[in-house]
């Protein structure tokens, strides 16, 4: 769920040795089922032998619609399409940008269209690629994967976020339907200012960080900025709770693959006591729930706040104005404990199946994801998801590099779990509206566990249930 101008590098650092090795690492252990990454093009994906020359295609329009309106990714899609325009003088970029919400909310209608945007965002999960998948709206890009090496460029483990079974029933294995730009992460930005004020230093650990809520508090300081009228970002701040409560990463990310034990657990409990706790000790905003996501994250920067949970995608547009005051880490482990929290990848780009422009189509798909993209993205303030050599050269002690440095750290720590609303086809709308309960304090913890449980085992049974239809002996795994 995304998001720059100022490219201050500062002085030179030492070099980050690790992002040599970062690709093999990226979520080495990330358990999805079917990690072989088969699938050939299947139906709407007609096998393509020589890899596309978009200047020989004659006068092309190619529409595309995107959710990258926030400042860092904006400006670096902005600047990438005017680069891909003018390497190819034919092409012509009509570009639809559109808040996560609004792109969620018409992209299915816009699909199922006669005349679809050749190049779209679809969230990964049930909801959206899944049933787009299914439908026969998008294209199959295995073949476009061999011929631009994307099977070698990104870790399968997320290639396999974006791969949707023939049959259509799961994601993470068989056909590749999108890639993705960015690599995110849900981390904690604090503010130096504020901190100070209250005569504290920026957390080590998770006790340290809970520790200082009540002090900030009796400082006259807002501990934690947030706004949830838009809902998403109270799964984010919940799935940050959930893994500290878990105590590492695979609990949940099993559940969110179909493999786990579910919601109804301790680890959920607490993560949403702890929340409803932080609403009803004014840790956070009163009244939160009619909070604008993006007013909030105007006032943490105007310094009404001294930490902000949200994702990657808000640094630079957090980084601009608040200079040498903003920090940013992972959310900090518990002692003696790796870290963990929400994340994995952007929004992947995809072909729909009616675009008259495919294999141009796929050659833009390369550009926004090749090593020169990469570095336009370090210079915006984006976190790539192969970070290039333009990351080696971050001052680790600026907010860039700290993003870098804790994207290092939660993939060797196999720290990262997939956002929670890929669970099941209606996760989203589940979750989002029943944690505004949880905030809002209408919703118990106990009943919060029980609701998420009772979807997640519903929607499981109706899976095996089909398999079974299909004789195919049941799940994928």
């Amino acid at each position: 769920m995304t998001p720059h101008r100022h490219h201050g590098r500062g002085r030179l650092r030492r070099p980050r040795t690790a992002l040599g090795t970062l690709a093999a690492l990226l979520l080495a252990a990330a358990c999805v089922p079917g990690t072989d990454g088969s699938g050939a093009a299947g139906t709407g994906g007609a096998a393509v032998t020589a890899t596309p020359d978009p200047g020989k295609a004659g006068k092309v329009t190619l529409t595309v619609w995107d959710q990258q309106t926030r400042g860092g990714t904006n400006a670096e899609i902005e600047r990438l399409n005017e680069e891909f325009e003018k390497k190819y003088p034919n092409v012509t970029i009509k570009r639809v940008a559109r808040s996560f919400n609004d792109l969620k909310k018409t992209l299915k209608l816009a699909l199922s269209g006669d005349n679809p945007p050749d190049v779209v965002q679809a969230n990964q999960g049930y909801a959206d690629m899944v049933a787009f998948a299914r439908a026969g709206m998008l294209t199959p890009l295995d073949s476009y994967a061999g011929l631009y090496s994307w099977n070698t460029r990104f870790p399968q483990t997320l290639l396999n976020l974006n791969r949707v079974a023939p049959d259509g029933k799961r994601f993470g294995t068989g056909q590749l339907y999108g890639i993705s730009q960015e690599g995110e992460y849900i981390g904690v930005y604090y503010n130096k200012k504020v901190l100070r004020k209250a005569d504290l230093e920026p957390p080590r650990t998770w006790q340290d960080l809970t520790a200082a809520l009540p002090k900030l508090k009796q400082a006259g300081e807002l501990p934690v900025q947030f706004g949830n009228l838009d809902k998403y970002p109270a799964i984010h701040t919940f799935g940050v709770l959930q893994g500290q409560a878990a105590g590492s990463a695979e609990p949940v990310r099993e559940t969110v693959f179909g493999r786990g034990g579910g919601f109804d657990t301790d680890a959920t409990r607490t993560a949403a006591r702890t929340l409803a706790g932080w609403a009803k000790q004014g840790y956070v905003p009163k009244g939160a729930n009619g909070k604008g996501y993006d007013d909030a994250a105007k006032q943490f920067a105007d310094g009404k706040g001294a930490f902000l949970i949200t994702g990657t995608w808000q640094l630079a547009d957090l980084r601009e104005p608040m200079g040498d005051d903003l920090g940013f880490m992972p959310p900090p482990p518990a002692a003696g404990k790796q870290p963990v929290t929400t994340g994995g990848e952007g929004l992947p780009w995809s072909i729909t199946s009616k675009s008259d422009h495919p294999q141009v189509a796929a050659a833009y798909l390369d550009f926004l994801t090749d090593a020169h993209a990469a570095k336009v993205m370090t210079e915006e303030g984006v976190l790539p998801v192969v970070p290039g050599q333009a990351a080696e050269q971050l001052d680790p002690d600026s907010p860039n590099g700290q993003m870098v440095a804790g994207w290092e750290k939660l993939n060797a720590a196999d720290g990262l779990v997939p956002y929670l609303d890929y669970t099941t086809p209606t996760f989203y709308d589940t979750l989002s509206a029943d944690l505004q309960g949880v905030l809002s304090g209408d919703l118990g913890p106990d009943e919060f566990a029980e609701r998420t449980q009772k979807e997640y085992a519903e929607f499981r049974a109706q899976q095996q249930s089909d398999d079974g239809d299909d004789g195919d002996g049941g799940d994928a795994q």
